[in-house]
């Protein structure tokens, strides 16, 4: 995970290499072309080394490489901690708590709804399902066996029914067991697609979520945020889970998303398994791309 930013960072500054002066100039685009490697987009990359910049200007004391690195890791941590969200999605303090999931297909979607459904299970916690996405059969389908194979109810109509009304049937269910949380899936519309974001449109107004969370794909990376910006400008979303850190050698589409959609990243998906996802932690995150 992030293997080839972390390499990047220990070929650029060697930890046997302790040079007494270096150039800024050179040194500033060490780093930008780091973070270019990473998937970082340009813009936020120029964001990041001006404020490496600016704290390296503070150093009095002449500059080594384990000062830049120091320095390189209070810069990202500073960007990404200006994100952070006091939702303690544990104990949101209202039950049942709904929250609603976006994104385009393809992004792990509606096995991120069953991943975050045995996280909240593990906690203790009671859970039903709403299978929200009727406009593709294979989406009901596939989220009612995650239910089976988690131990979790699903609430699904038939394909092509309204996907409002599973959301609103799913709510009374939770209401009437005095369930913890509603988790909808909904349908991956795409940006061209005027019926499906007016449906994104209804679910929120009949569900009135106490979250909505954007799903991204961490592996197209730039793209991402695309993506959300697209969905911020249809249907607001409070947050983000990035999904398939697993297989992204890169790790700077975390980086991109904390600058310039200025959202909260609630989650990450690590794995396959139903139980490889965590709440995502900036420490974390900088132990697995800083030396």
């Amino acid at each position: 995970m992030f293997d080839r930013f972390k390499k990047r960072v220990k070929e650029s500054f060697p930890e046997d290499e302790t040079p007494s002066v270096i150039r800024k100039d050179e040194l500033e685009d060490k780093v930008r072309n780091i973070l270019l490697e990473a998937d970082v987009s340009y813009d936020s990359a120029g964001k990041i080394v001006e404020m490496f910049r600016d704290r390296l200007g503070k150093v009095k004391k002449k500059i080594d490489y384990q000062l830049v690195l120091e320095e390189l890791k209070e810069t990202i941590r500073e960007v990404l901690s200006a994100q952070d969200s006091d939702l303690d999605f544990l104990s949101p303090g209202k039950s049942p708590y709904v929250v609603l999931f976006l994104g385009i297909n393809g992004t792990g979607k509606t096995t991120t709804v069953a991943k975050l459904a045995t996280y909240v299970k593990k906690n203790g916690k009671r859970v039903v399902l709403a299978a929200s996405d009727t406009f593709r059969a294979g989406a009901i389908e596939q989220l009612t066996q995650l239910g089976e194979n988690i131990g979790v109810n699903v609430i699904k109509h038939v394909a092509k029914s309204d996907p409002s009304s599973v959301a609103y049937d799913a709510i009374e269910h939770a209401r009437a067991r005095n369930l913890d949380y509603v988790l909808i899936d909904s349908a991956g519309r795409m940006q061209t697609n005027r019926n499906l974001i007016d449906e994104m449109k209804k679910i929120k107004r009949v569900s009135k979520p106490d979250l909505t969370v954007l799903v991204l794909d961490s592996m197209i990376g730039q793209d991402a945020v695309h993506q959300a910006e697209t969905f911020m400008k249809e249907t607001p979303f409070d947050g983000i889970i990035l999904t398939k850190l697993d297989t992204d050698a890169r790790g700077g589409a975390i980086i991109t998303i904390a600058l310039e959609l200025e959202k909260p990243i609630y989650f990450v998906g690590i794995g396959q398994k139903m139980d490889d996802i965590i709440p995502f932690d900036v420490e974390w995150y900088l132990d697995k791309i800083i030396p």
